[in-house]
């Protein structure tokens, strides 16, 4: 049977690291992890020795399309194909009330988070869609959602927002692309740099949002990403204990 493989975004710390070390347990597979700076991911350095032919390390940085290409180019030259991306990488680095939220925030936020992830698709496509069973799964967040998100009196706008659009664009994939399942996903607040931030920053998300595991996280996420099928009427946004959370 022909390897499965995957393409994780945003590979070298966090979620997507647990993503990664997950997947290239499983037998049949071939991972790639993607990363700003391949050379300095110890992490993952470390995990391809243990995995030697099933982990290969990628440059990719969000909404960088020339690095994009690039590693889907050396994606198609070891491996012939793509079955299954995960679009984590992501930033939220800033939290605060619509009055003091910097500009350039918003544009970051939307940057890396928006515009990194489509241009991850536009770039992989061509060889996505040569899978048969082919899947891109967008890690999103419950923070994106308008319904539950942008009512907390949490510092959400930038983050928020920018899921907000990526949650749009998992809509409008599964619309423009009938042979996709597109799968979106709330990985829920995790033990990260970046939900420890979040918790450092924000006292709405710190007192009501407790932190999980990376490992329940990626469980979770992976569990769901797996059983997903192309359903007539489109994604929806899921949490990682498999909630349906509305938009």
């Amino acid at each position: 049977m022909a390897p499965t493989v995957y393409l994780v975004s945003g590979a070298n710390r966090g979620i997507g690291l647990g993503l990664v070390t997950a997947l290239v347990a499983r037998p049949e597979v071939i991972v790639f992890a993607g990363a700003r700076n391949p050379a300095a991911a110890s992490d993952l350095k470390s995990l391809q020795s243990k995995y030697p032919g099933k982990l290969h390390l990628v440059k990719l940085t969000s909404a960088d399309r020339s690095d994009n290409v690039a590693a889907v180019e050396e994606i198609k030259r070891v491996a012939g194909k793509l079955d299954v991306i995960i679009a984590n990488a992501g930033i939220a680095k800033f939290f605060g009330s619509v009055l003091s939220t910097p500009l350039d925030e918003m544009r970051e936020h939307y940057e890396v988070n928006v515009i990194g992830t489509t241009v991850l698709f536009q770039s992989a496509w061509p060889l996505l869609k040569e899978s048969t069973k082919p899947k891109f799964a967008i890690i999103s967040s419950i923070g994106g959602s308008i319904t539950e998100g942008a009512s907390l009196p949490a510092g959400l706008l930038a983050y928020g927002a920018s899921k907000a659009a990526a949650n749009f664009l998992a809509m409008k994939l599964h619309s423009e692309h009938p042979e996709l399942v597109v799968v979106d996903l709330h990985p829920g607040p995790v033990e990260t740099d970046m939900g420890a931030f979040a918790h450092e920053n924000d006292d709405v998300i710190r007192e009501g949002m407790p932190l999980i595991t990376i490992n329940e996280s990626v469980s979770g996420v992976l569990s769901v990403l797996d059983a997903a099928k192309r359903e007539e009427e489109g994604p929806k946004l899921i949490g990682y204990d498999g909630a349906i959370i509305p938009w």
